[in-house]
């Protein structure tokens, strides 16, 4: 079957390369579906499970706020965030919900103090559904 070259890059680092099979992206639309020989696009992605199918195995991550790109010959993940399923840890981000949560409830914040805080509880919870997805 047919691969492709798939780049998922953070502000810190190059996560992930290599010659995949297909990558399900959660898209601002709903999940987005790359397979070889995609149509190119730009679009934007939301915190969510990323999904990477290879040879025999599927990897899955929990990924941030990005954009991903399509072109010919590869495919680029630009986005806040990504952590692989294996690295998450639940308790932390269970601890990182809670206390967005508490933050929220705060009146006094400014409107760009709720953005961080709301873009701070939309990771947190990508992290618990990608680590509990699959062990539940």
């Amino acid at each position: 079957m047919a691969t492709f070259h798939l780049e998922i890059v953070t502000p810190e680092a190059l996560i992930f390369q290599a010659e995949v099979k297909g990558v399900i992206v959660p898209g601002i639309e709903g999940e987005l579906g790359i397979l070889p020989q995609h149509v190119g696009l730009m679009t934007q992605i939301v915190p969510g499970e990323l999904r990477i199918q290879q040879e025999g195995k599927e990897l899955r991550m929990a990924v941030g706020e990005g954009f991903l790109e399509v072109r010919p010959d590869r495919v680029s993940i630009m986005t806040e965030m990504a952590i692989d399923e294996a690295e998450i840890d639940e308790h932390a981000a269970e601890k990182a919900v809670a206390l967005a949560e508490k933050e929220l409830k705060d009146q006094t914040l400014s409107h760009e103090e709720i953005a961080l805080v709301q873009s701070s509880l939309l990771r947190a919870l990508a992290k618990l559904r990608v680590k509990r997805r699959h062990h539940n």
